[in-house]
């Protein structure tokens, strides 16, 4: 016997209108930018977490986390994306998470999170060799960028 989905209407219920709003606007980027991405509440983390189904593998390639005062469209493997507008939080906080984050009265730029959403579902298609390369590459380019 399997539970019932968890649907992502009623984790959002519990947040303000303006929250809940935001939140909304992410979720259909993200359908429209991965249109065969799946949906699911993971409701232990309290994220509406999303898988791409390719082949046998469905790897998890981005979340939405809604608190209070925000909301986060997270990438679990963030280090491999490029960033080259510098949206991107989390380097020095997580090894290889990153995100973005929206907040109530800022415009959504639905292009720029559709952009790092497509990259996310292309390179969640790599073998790991590929992943690693990319990984160590942008090692190494933080690395030439500290001062010494």
């Amino acid at each position: 016997m399997s539970a019932d989905p968890f649907p992502p209407d009623a984790l959002l219920a519990a947040y303000d209108e303006p929250i809940r709003d935001l939140a909304e606007q992410i979720r259909a980027i993200v359908l429209r930018a991965v249109p065969d991405v799946i949906e699911a509440v993971r409701p232990g983390w309290r994220v509406i977490g999303y898988n791409l189904p390719l082949g046998r593998r469905t790897p998890f390639i981005a979340w939405l986390m809604v608190q209070p005062e925000h909301v986060h469209l997270g990438f679990p493997q963030g280090v491999l994306l490029s960033n080259h507008d510098g949206a991107l939080d989390g380097a020095g906080i997580t090894k290889r998470a990153r995100w973005l984050t929206a907040v109530p009265g800022q415009r959504v730029p639905a292009g720029q999170y559709g952009s790092y959403l497509i990259e996310a579902a292309r390179t969640a298609g790599l073998a790991r060799s590929e992943q690693e390369a990319i990984r160590a590459h942008r090692d190494l380019q933080v690395s030439k960028s500290k001062p010494r």
